[in-house]
């Protein structure tokens, strides 16, 4: 590793990060007519009940198997000092939930007779709070507003999914740079989620999960364009919109007309006791958490670490590229 090229960077992202905490407080005012947006119309999705699995998730499994986690069993330890650890490998056939082998799935619930159908997967929030919280600064987001992971940096630490609002990431344990690190010591993974397809948007092509919609009730273009189209949809059954406002804005606008919050409590019943991640309710209205004190404090805390990260990585890739 060039020691001069590391510090170097490092005082530049330092630099950058100290004048980024001067506007975490703002959401990302960037041009929205520059980033994608996605529509999920609940009216138009049946849960491909014809099919053994949905449209969606069985394209979304197949256009990401391989970036899905091939743990190594030796690293397959307890998170230290926990007596526990996430580990999906002998259930990567399940598709009822998010996994790190699963990253979309269609939630059903029955609501006064009337079956409703809710793809899930990451909002891609305009603000992420992962973003921001990640303490190792591995969490990116594209021109086109998609949020992503770096695999091949992640510690599996899962702040990302404690803040999420949806607690969207999922871990998988036995991979990723701790294995190189302190395996014993750390216990980790790397945590795992909807990328949107980043690649594709990034050459204009549609993502996978709206290609193979049959009903097309998954649909990609222009930000503003879906936030309009969404309110037209809403408006027009006499329904309910949701992602314009919660966590202060995402890049994802459900249409329904059933109301929010009662399909969130049929979510709430259909699970029960279920405490495991990777069934996420919808809470309508919940917040950003960077938009509080305790949030933005975090954030303020958080940045020079992962600047400092940030700096370590672009040396080491750097070095890979030399």
């Amino acid at each position: 590793m060039n020691r001069r090229r590391f510090f170097k960077t490092a005082a530049v992202l330092g630099a950058g990060a100290a004048l980024a905490l001067a506007k975490i407080k703002a959401a990302d005012k960037q041009d929205d007519q520059s980033k994608i947006g996605s529509i999920i119309d609940l009216t138009l999705c049946d849960g491909c009940a014809d099919r053994q699995t949905p449209a969606c998730v069985a394209a979304c499994r197949e256009k990401n198997a391989d970036k899905f986690p091939q743990p190594d069993p030796k690293y397959l330890i307890d998170y230290f000092p926990q007596k526990k650890r996430e580990d999906w490998s002998n259930k990567r056939g399940v598709t009822t939930r998010l996994t790190p082998y699963n990253w979309t799935y269609v939630e059903s619930v029955e609501i006064e007779g009337q079956k409703v159908f809710l793809p899930r997967r990451c909002m891609h929030c305009d603000d992420p709070a992962c973003q921001k919280l990640c303490p190792f600064g591995v969490i990116g987001k594209s021109k086109e507003g998609a949020v992503s992971i770096d695999a091949d940096f992640c510690m599996g630490g899962s702040k990302c999914r404690d803040v999420c609002p949806w607690h969207i990431p999922q871990r998988q344990a036995g991979v990723g740079i701790y294995t190189k690190v302190a395996p014993k010591l750390m216990g980790g993974g790397v945590m795992f989620k909807c990328d949107l397809c980043a690649d594709y948007l990034a050459k204009d092509k549609t993502p996978a999960c709206a290609e193979k919609c049959p009903k097309k009730a998954i649909i990609f273009g222009e930000k503003e364009v879906m936030r309009n189209e969404a309110r037209r949809r809403a408006k027009a059954l006499g329904g309910y919109l949701y992602g314009d406002n919660e966590a202060g804005g995402t890049a994802t606008f459900y249409v329904s007309k059933i109301p929010f919050e009662r399909i969130d409590k049929a979510i709430a019943a259909k699970k029960g006791e279920d405490k495991a991640p990777g069934r996420p309710q919808i809470p309508v209205g919940v917040a950003n958490p960077l938009g509080n004190a305790n949030g933005l404090f975090a954030a303020a805390l958080i940045a020079p670490v992962a600047a400092l990260t940030a700096a370590a990585i672009s040396v080491y890739k750097g070095g890979k590229d030399d």
